[in-house]
């Protein structure tokens, strides 16, 4: 368990910096930004939820990110007031979008694929 501890909280720094250079570079669609976000969401669960099942992983990261883009149709001066903050605009985003979505899913899915070839691994197994 604490390898792929380990090995879990590596992914999700280096997807934190590839997620921030994504912003970074105009030359990077912004679609990459929410698909790494997405991955980094699974991760984080993965990372405090080792041994739960690959599946409840990937349900629980889809609801939680589309919970956050749907609460972007939510509009308080509140919530508005911290969108407009770094962190916000990271956490929280700004606008729903469908697309973000299609995103967010393709980022769970990939977070999912790379959790099952690294757990396929045999020197973490058993």
């Amino acid at each position: 368990m604490a390898r792929l501890r380990t090995i879990y909280f590596i992914l999700i720094a280096a997807i934190i910096i590839l997620g921030l250079l994504s912003r970074k570079y105009s030359v990077v669609p912004l679609w990459v930004g929410d698909v790494l976000w997405a991955t980094m969401i699974y991760f984080m669960l993965r990372f405090f939820y080792v041994s739960a099942s690959i599946q409840k992983i990937a349900i629980i990261s889809i609801v939680i990110s589309y919970t956050i883009e749907f609460s972007q149709l939510y509009k308080a001066e509140w919530i508005d007031n911290l969108r407009h903050t770094f962190f916000g605009r990271m956490v929280l985003g700004e606008t729903f979008l469908w697309g973000d979505l299609l995103s967010y899913t393709a980022g769970i899915l990939i977070g999912l694929t790379i959790d099952v070839l690294i757990r396929k691994q045999p020197s973490l197994k058993g």
